[in-house]
């Protein structure tokens, strides 16, 4: 995962590319803080992706862009295009967000 805040421009960049699970997350965000816990788990099982973390308050021109409001939330991009999307407003268990990263692979 992605440490440093990356710029939109940045993100759109590196997505153009290859097989990328964006997770879109706020510090102040409790449901985000929630599920933060067990992402290293989930990212070095679904290591197929390149996992970024996109914090949806500096990064508010590409989560508009994508349609997302609602964190924390995931999606998938391979080659510029998305795959998949897991977004809505609502606490997200390790559980759930692994059964959305299984219907990906299908």
């Amino acid at each position: 995962m992605a440490t440093a805040t990356l710029s939109d421009a940045e993100i759109r960049e590196r997505i153009k590319t290859g097989k990328h699970m964006l997770f879109f997350t706020a510090d102040w965000c409790p449901d985000c803080a929630f599920i933060k816990p067990v992402m290293p788990d989930i990212e070095k099982k679904y290591d197929q992706y390149d996992w970024i973390t996109v914090d949806r308050d500096a990064n508010i021109e590409i989560a508009q862009d994508m349609g997302v409001m609602g964190i924390p939330s995931f999606v998938g991009i391979e080659d510029g295009q998305e795959i998949g999307r897991y977004v809505d407003k609502f606490r997200k268990t390790q559980k759930q967000v692994e059964d959305f990263l299984d219907t990906l692979e299908k």
